[in-house]
């Protein structure tokens, strides 16, 4: 081989080695952001969970109701006592789930934060409904607008609200956003 192939080959070579460190760094840091975030799940979902249960009953019982002599005549044993309050606090906390779903202003709040800080409420999501619905509802609208006319089926209001539809779809399509969506305080 001569030195003028040596010499290309072997940047050729140093150039893949670069792209593939890039690849390996950019999956190393993705399998760490997916371990990251299956740790805040895990933890913050099931173990904290667990932790503040256990925690809650050893603390009420040890600390309340071992200091309250007509309460410890109820529950001479910790383990009795455990299962009387999962017993009641498991349907209790059932009852107040449903109810902070159903009828609390928290979780209407609670919407309110998200669509307020999650920008796909305001454009198309990465994937099937970027390449594919958004497409499809674009021509969709163009299809039926080629059959009206022709038809002469919608009137002038008709005529601009489908032109506005097809405004947003397209701004949607090139990655815009429509909507005004509300700013953090």
């Amino acid at each position: 081989m001569s030195c003028k192939h040596r010499t290309t080959y072997g940047i050729i070579m140093s150039q893949a080695f670069v792209m593939i460190g890039i690849k390996l760094s950019l999956s190393i840091g993705r399998f760490f952001g997916r371990v990251w975030f299956y740790f805040r799940m895990g933890y913050s979902t099931y173990l904290t969970f667990l932790l503040g249960y256990v925690s809650t009953l050893i603390t009420v019982y040890y600390l309340a109701i071992k200091n309250i002599p007509q309460l410890l005549t109820l529950f001479p044993r910790f383990d009795a006592f455990s299962v009387l309050a999962t017993v009641i606090g498991a349907p209790l906390s059932v009852a107040v789930g449903w109810l902070h779903y159903k009828n609390s202003p928290a979780y209407t709040s609670e919407m309110d934060i998200q669509v307020e800080s999650n920008p796909y409420y305001f454009k198309y999501a990465p994937g099937y409904t970027k390449e594919a619905l958004g497409p499809f509802y674009l021509e969709t609208i163009l299809l039926l607008k080629k059959l009206s006319a022709k038809s002469q089926l919608l009137d002038r209001e008709e005529e601009e609200r489908l032109d506005e539809l097809e405004r947003k779809f397209r701004v949607l399509n090139e990655g815009g956003i429509v909507g005004t969506p509300r700013r953090r305080a």
